[in-house]
């Protein structure tokens, strides 16, 4: 990996370093929200009105498109190990801003494909797959509080976007929103990255979770935990069965959640509940979520995470049946309420195992095939629900062939123990 030249830290404080790292990384998930569905899905309606689109058209390029970012963005796991977080962050802000700025001036379908494409790929796959590779670096025997923290970026920008981007689209045109959110990346995002960042502790003089180093030859050795962790090549980490099983586990919550979200309002209305119901479900998770993941953080740092992990898909089976039965405002709260918990632990604990089990020197390319993963997972998890509504006029069917995927992943979450260096490697 490509190391920073620094010798010591541009921010001088009188705490550990690196939770002004995880302050940028929460930075960089808040910004990759011009990429993400909750922000895109605002724009939709204005699209088909203006161009004169179908419905279909406008997803069908908007899946194509997410399916090729989702595919593109293992390559930029490796870039991300080759050229380092720094670099990396810096680079995909400006693409990621120009991006934003070719939006803003979308002529056909062609160019809606390339502008989607790229949002996806620098926005919702690179721009959170970077932070969650550089935190891990920062820290280990404090990764989950990190990572927690650093999620508030994520829920920040999933509470803020839609109402600013109805806002903006309704006070100066969607095409002034994309260049709004392009300039303040430029401006904004970009200079942080470029000052703060560096992609290890040992750069600016510091160790993982902020351990102090002895100072004197006669004092007790410190318990510096980055020499003894063992990292795995992606070659080597794919030798395991752990690999596989979480690569499963990592798509059952991209494929579920985004169904979900993408036809909750249709879900709400066959139960006779209104946009409004729909609407306050998606809050509630978020605000519910927000303090679970600190609840995930603490727990992960504690316990043995392939079991918090197959708590986290128990929950994603008690949430599909509960939405089953959702009929009832009240229903729809608790819903809301128990997506919002499990909500927070996948954030944290899809994160967190991949640097545990297989650590961080080659972070990037694993991290970047599993965010492949996520992506395609996404990509693909509403057409089923959009299929059965066509064929049979609702989706309890689907509902319930889908509690399958979080049943096996659950299974496999607690057959996945963290694999053993020594095991693979004699």
């Amino acid at each position: 990996m490509t190391k920073d030249k620094n010798t010591k830290a541009p921010l001088q404080t009188s705490f550990y370093y690196g939770w002004i790292i995880v302050a940028v990384a929460g930075l960089s998930v808040f910004f990759s929200g011009p990429g993400q569905t909750y922000s895109v899905s605002i724009f939709i309606d204005y699209y088909i009105e203006d161009f004169e689109y179908s419905r279909s058209l406008v997803s069908g390029i908007y899946s194509g498109a997410t399916l090729c970012a989702g595919f593109a963005l293992f390559m930029m796991g490796r870039l991300v190990d080759r050229f380092g977080q720094r670099t990396m962050m810096v680079a995909v802000g400006i693409f990621l801003s120009l991006a934003l700025f070719w939006n803003a001036f979308l002529l056909g379908p062609i160019m809606m494909f390339f502008g989607f494409f790229m949002i996806r790929l620098f926005g919702q796959g690179s721009m959170t797959l970077i932070p969650n590779t550089l935190v891990p670096q920062w820290f280990i025997r404090k990764r989950g509080r990190a990572l927690s923290v650093m999620a508030i970026g994520g829920f920040a920008s999933s509470a803020l976007m839609p109402p600013l981007n109805t806002w903006m689209i309704e006070t100066a045109g969607w095409r002034t929103a994309w260049g709004i959110w392009g300039t303040l990346l430029l401006i904004v995002f970009v200079p942080v990255a470029f000052f703060f960042v560096r992609n290890q502790p040992k750069l600016v003089g510091e160790v993982p979770d902020g351990i102090p180093k002895p100072v004197k030859d006669g004092d007790e050795p410190s318990p510096n935990i980055e020499v003894n962790e063992k990292s795995w090549t992606l070659k080597e980490a794919m030798a395991t069965k752990a690999f596989w099983f979480i690569l499963f586990c990592v798509i059952v919550p991209a494929l579920v959640n985004t169904a979900i979200t993408f036809h909750i309002v249709s879900i709400m209305g066959l139960r006779g509940l209104d946009t409004g119901v729909a609407a306050m479900v998606l809050t509630l998770m978020a605000i519910i979520g927000f303090p679970v993941t600190f609840l995930t953080g603490y727990l992960v740092d504690r316990f043995q995470v392939h079991y918090i992990l197959a708590i986290t898909f128990f929950g994603h089976i008690f949430t599909l049946l509960l939405l089953l039965f959702t009929d009832t405002w009240w229903l729809a709260v608790a819903f809301g309420v128990l997506w919002g918990f499990v909500n927070g632990f996948e954030r944290i604990v899809l994160s967190i195992v991949w640097p545990n089990y297989f650590g961080r020197e080659h972070l990037g390319s694993i991290k970047g095939l599993a965010q492949t993963v996520m992506v395609i997972g996404s990509a693909l998890g509403p057409l089923p629900f959009g299929i059965f509504y066509d064929w049979l006029g609702g989706y309890q069917e689907v509902i319930l062939l889908t509690i399958a995927f979080p049943v096996t992943a659950g299974i496999l979450a607690l057959s996945s123990p963290q694999p053993r260096y020594e095991d693979y490697h004699g």
